[in-house]
Parts: C-alpha cells; structure tokens; sequence
C-alpha cells in the first residue's frame, strides 16, 4: 500500500505529470459537469425517505399506494377570530378550484367552543402540492377579512413547509460555505492568491462529488434525500479544505529545503500521504457504518457522505498539488518560502504550549480529563425528542394550524392514525380500534383498495399527535387490532411514524456505535503500527464527543432556546464527530511517529506538536466554521448537528489535540508505541527538551 501511494504521488507534482492531471480533471469536468446538476432528480422525497426500514409505520405507506385515497393529500384549512364563520363561507368557491378532480371540499366544521372552523380541502397528490399550497395560502391571506386569521396546514401544508426548507438548503448552505472557507483561508494565509487553489479544487471535488452520488443512486441504489444532499456540500468542503491546508503547510515547509518546487511536491505528498490517505479512510469508513442503520436518512447521510470524502481526497492529492507546482512559489506572496530559509520561527505558541505539556504531562492530561468530563455530565439532564411543531426555528403556517386545531378541536383531528387491514375483518378491527383509551373516533365507512381486498379506516386521537399520550394511544391501538384474527391490520400515521423513528434511533445508537468505534481503531492500529496508542487516541475522541454533546445541550437549552435534543442528532454526531475527530489525532500522530523515530519519544512528541499545531488549528477552526453554518438553518435538526459538530471539532483542536494527546504520550514515555518497533527503542533523550527542533535541509530527504 506504502509503495503504491509513493508511486501515485509522484505524478501530480511531476513536470508533466502536472499536466495529465489537470487536463483529466478538465475532461471530467466538461463531460460529467451536466451531470453535476441532476442530483435533485435522483433524491428520494417519498414518505419513508425519513423512517426507518421495515417500520409497521413505513410498511403503511407502501400499502397506501394501493389505495385511490393515496393521490388525494388533504390541506386543512383553520379559521380564528371575529366573522370567521362568514369568511369560511365566502371562501368555498376558492377553495373548490383546488380541490382534485371528484373530491369536494368538507363543510365547514366549527370547533365544540365555537371559536375556529376547520375546512378540508383535498388536493390531487400528482399534482404540484407545494405551488398549490403557496397559492392558496397567497388567495387567502389576500382576502381574508379584518380581524379573521386564516392558516393553512394539514398533510399538504406540512409537506410544503418542509420542502421549502430543503429548497433553500443547498443554495443558503453553499454560498455560506464557501464564503466562510474564503475568509478564513485569506486571514490563515495571508495571501491574495493562494486562497484560490484551495476552493478550484473543491470545486473540481464538489463536481466529481455530485457526480458520482446521482450515479450511485441512479444505477447502484444509493439512497438520496434533500437532507443528505445539503449536508454532503459541507461535508466536501470541509474535509477538502483540511486536507488542502495539510498538504499545503507541508509542501511550504519543503521549498524552505529544496530548490526544485517538483522535489518539494513530491516529498511533502510522500510524507503527508499516508496522514491523509488514514484521514479519508477513517471518515469514509466511518461514516459508512451508518449503512447499518435502519433509519433511511441516516443511511443515506452516511453513504452520500462517504462518497463525497472519496472524492474530497482524490482531488486534495491529485488536482491540488499539480495546481501548486503549476504556479510555483509566487502563490505563497507575500510570505514566499525560500530555500535555505526557516520554515517558521524559533519560537511559537505552539512550541510554548509543549513546553508547559511537558513540564506537567500527568497534570495536563488529568486536567484535560477533568474539564471534558464536566462537559459531559450535562448530557445527564438533556430532553431527547421534539414534536413537530419544535421542529421548526420558526414556526410555519402548518405549525400554527396545528397548534389552534389542538386548541379548539380534538388534537388528532387534522392528522388522523391510519389503519389498513382486511376487509372482511374490518368491522372487528374498527370495533377494538374504537375501545382504545386515547381514542376520539373511529371515521365511519372507509376507503378500499380496487380488488377490495384491503380496507383504511381513520382514527382521530384525542391527544396531538406527536405527543407522549398519542404515542401510547398507536401503541395501544397496535396492540388491539393485531389482535384481530386474520385482519393482518397494520398502524400508521404521523404519530406511529414518530414513534417507529424513536425506537429505531435507539437501537441504531447500539448497532452503528460499535462498529465505528472498531473501524477507526483498526485504521489507527493500521497506520500507527501500534495498540496503546490507538486505544488512548480513540478513547479521547470518544470523551470529546461526550464533551461536546455536553456542551451543545447547555446551548440548545439555555442560549438557543431549543425544546430538546432531536432523536437523530447523537447518533449522526457521534459518527461525524469520532470520524472526523479522529483526523486531527492523525495528522498529528503521524508526525510524531515520523519525529520519534528520528528524534527520540519525547523530543518527537514535542516537535511534531510544534510543527503541526499552526495547520491542524487552522483546519479545525474552517471545519467548525462551516458546521456551524447549519445553526442558521430554520431546521432543527440540522442546526443541533451542526452546532454539535462545531463544538466538538474546537474541543478536538484545542484541547484534545494541543493537550490531552500529547500529555499522555509523553507520560507514558516510549510504552505509548507499545508493541511497535519504537517501544523498544530507548528514548535518545532523557530529559524533556522544551525548545524547538532545529531541522536541517537534509534530514527528511
């Protein structure tokens, strides 16, 4: 593997391998580039795109599409406030011009305390229900009557305020992005040029990215849904611009010690390579155990998410380097790396940061453990869940209809349990469905599939529907109609589909966990050469995670304002955080292997610490940045994995990497290797050597 990567290497930052590899990417990109903005037509939208697989919940949305009823998706229209029985009235004719062809629009139906009405409007389900929606409320809000307040919600109504938050995420999330990513490469490189060939190239990976996730999906059933595909542009950004930043910072330390900005190339892709070769495995691998998940939107943000990091990487090793060589060192202007020159300064912050590391190694890491862990405690008092209506930084038009049926009507009205099972059967099954405590009513009669095999009753619960004693209402429900003999009854609906998504996040929790925690070990294991040290490196990762995930709950609770902690977010945290995570400890670690074997255990901690510090922090201030992008998304769920990660990746810069790593290293002296070669090898320096390095031009060739 070692010989093939020193092979590939060579050619970016050849004198004409350069050109191959540009001229390549140029190709792909012409030719597929069309491709690049087809990913849209492959994403899944359907009603189990969010469930998990196999859920009784998803099993009746499949049974629904055999149903006439399933091209009909109702908007529920609430009216409030004085001369709302006049305006529901008045608004009939309008109403009606929406409704699909042969359905009718309900009559009015007035609340028990006579203060709202509630009218059903049935749109034709092939239609285009969100432009529908948009109009609709547009007609209404436009002549509705003073003092009469009008919303519009439903089924029809949420799934258009949700599809307007997917429809601005890809747009919002990429100019944010690369906004921030350009500003914070000018303020760490200082250079009017350089920042450029960072972003051309994610941008080659951005297109690559794109398209080989519509081929997958296309031709190989990769799962793909508007989340995961907002996500994915982060993802690349992201980690392209880490492995950009490495690979840069190596190459500038190169040409202080060669002439030939090819040599240079090729010597710092040799000895970054396998840093970042791990880096990409580790999150590719990673976030690919999310495969295993049963829950279809996080399998899909695992699998979209490791072809983009695939992706990330052969441009980062490929098109980047060529580009370097391509414009020579004037890129790095004003601070042109000269040969014979320092590549950095006698003394650092990071230099001095190793220095009071290796003062006090047991302290440091004892007082690294200590702050985490108090970070952590606060995960003990999160509220895990939220009901749609918390779902939402700001409350949409479903929302608000939603929350004044609960308020006026029996809360379950507007959204209805759904029940399929045997027709034959079906009168047992309405009779034990009715006897359900929590129940409001059974609908009467009963739509049927054309065989009329299959028959889909409706029951109104008494509670909301996304609430705990609705949840214990479809559990109670479930529990009665299965045990009608030969109904084969099946529970759906908004509230069983929450339910379902619950209980599946939590055994996900217990199923991918452990199978990413092996997966990066193995990875360590790999390119460390080592057993202690992977176990310790993945060991604080884990510990910054819990930190982190500490951490974000004080803010979702006391500064966001957030209701809770979405079901998904500690299983996508977790792997996004202990994969990406883990990076930092690669890079450093790498290097540090690479001093020690040079220098001695102690001196090679301290000078890897030293030489890596500046590009490592710099990689996971742009990482944090551009999560912390989603905190302004209208989507919950997004904004707490994106605070999430964003907290967890500066925990990992500056306090798992900068201290507790390498405290622990240094306290466990040449044992950290254990049972690699360098174990065994006496330390070449006895004492702790608290200054920097001094590097000479021949050591590393």
């Amino acid at each position: 593997m070692r010989a093939l990567l020193r092979r590939v290497t060579r050619a970016p930052g050849g004198r004409r391998g350069k050109w191959y590899v540009l001229a390549v990417w140029l190709v792909v990109a012409v030719a597929l580039g069309p491709l690049a903005g087809r990913l849209a037509d492959v994403e899944d939208t359907g009603a189990n795109a969010f469930l998990p697989r196999g859920a009784e919940s998803a099993q009746v949305n499949t049974e629904l599409e055999r149903f006439r009823t399933d091209t009909v998706t109702p908007a529920v229209v609430v009216y409030t406030g004085t001369g709302a029985d006049a305006q529901a009235r008045a608004d009939r004719p309008l109403l009606a011009r929406y409704a699909a062809a042969g359905e009718k629009v309900s009559a009015p139906l007035p609340s028990d305390d006579g203060r709202a009405l509630m009218t059903v409007v049935p749109l034709d389900g092939e239609d285009d229900i969100t432009g529908r929606i948009d109009e609709l409320r547009e007609s209404l809000d436009a002549g509705a009557a003073p003092g009469v307040d009008v919303v519009v919600g439903g089924p029809a109504g949420s799934l258009t305020d949700q599809v307007a938050v997917f429809d601005t995420l890809d747009s919002t999330l990429m100019l944010a992005t690369g906004l921030v990513v350009a500003v914070l490469l000018l303020i760490t490189y200082r250079s009017p040029v350089l920042w450029l060939l960072p972003l051309l190239s994610v941008g080659f990976a951005a297109v690559l990215t794109q398209v080989g996730t519509y081929a997958l999906a296309r031709w190989a059933g990769l799962p793909v849904d508007p989340q995961s595909s907002g996500v994915l542009m982060v993802l690349v950004f992201g980690v392209g611009t880490d492995y950009a930043l490495l690979l840069i910072a190596r190459y500038r330390e190169e040409l202080h010690r060669h002439a030939d900005r090819h040599e240079a190339m090729r010597i710092a892709l040799a000895r970054s390579g396998p840093a970042v070769l791990a880096s990409a495995g580790t999150v590719a691998a990673g976030l690919a155990c999310l495969g295993l998940a049963d829950i279809n939107s996080s399998r899909s943000l695992g699998l979209v998410g490791a072809v983009g990091v695939v992706c990330a990487f052969l441009a980062m090793v490929t098109v980047l380097p060529a580009l370097l060589v391509l414009v020579g060192r004037w890129v790095f202007w004003p601070f042109v790396p000269r040969e014979g020159t320092p590549a950095r300064a006698p003394r650092t912050v990071w230099s001095r940061i190793g220095s009071a590391v290796a003062r006090r190694p047991r302290w440091s890491w004892l007082m690294s453990v200590a702050v985490t862990g108090v970070l952590a405690l606060s995960t003990a008092g999160a509220s895990m869940g939220l009901t749609r209506a918390e779902m939402f930084q700001d409350k949409p038009d479903s929302v608000l209809a939603q929350e004044r049926i609960s308020a006026h009507y029996p809360s379950g009205a507007s959204d209805p349990a759904k029940i399929v099972t045997a027709t034959d059967r079906s009168d047992a099954v309405r009779r034990a469905a009715a006897d359900v405590a929590g129940v409001a009513r059974v609908e009467a009669g009963g739509d049927r599939t054309p065989d009329g095999a299959r028959t889909l009753l409706s029951v109104v619960l008494e509670d909301t529907p996304d609430s705990e004693r609705a949840k214990d209402t479809v559990d109670g429900l479930r529990d009665a109609v299965h045990e009608v003999a030969g109904a084969d009854a099946l529970v759906g609906g908004t509230t069983a589909q929450t339910l379902d998504t619950q209980r599946a996040a939590r055994s996900d929790l217990t199923t991918v966990v452990p199978v990413v925690l092996l997966v990066v070990l193995a990875v360590l294991v790999w390119l460390l050469r080592a057993l202690v040290a992977p176990l310790l490196l993945l060991a604080t990762v884990v510990l910054s995670y819990l930190g982190a995930l500490g951490a974000s709950h004080l803010l979702f609770e006391h500064v966001l304002g957030f209701a809770g902690v979405d079901w998904s977010i500690p299983l996508m945290g977790f792997v996004f955080l202990v994969a990406l995570g883990i990076d930092y400890n690669i890079f450093l670690m790498h290097r540090v292997r690479e001093e020690t074997a040079r220098l001695g255990h102690t001196r090679g901690v301290l000078e890897g610490l030293t030489s890596t510090g500046g590009v490592i922090t710099s990689a996971g201030v742009v990482l944090a940045a551009t999560f912390a992008v989603f905190a302004v998304l209208p989507l919950v769920t997004m904004a707490q994995l994106g605070v999430l990660v964003g907290i967890g990746v500066l925990l990992d810069t500056f306090l798992v990497r900068t201290v507790l790593v390498p405290a622990l290293a240094l306290d466990l002296g040449h044992r950290f290797w254990w049972p690699a070669g360098l174990s065994r090898r006496p330390p070449r320096d006895p004492a702790p050597h608290t200054g920097p390095v001094s590097q000479a031009p021949h050591e590393r060739v």
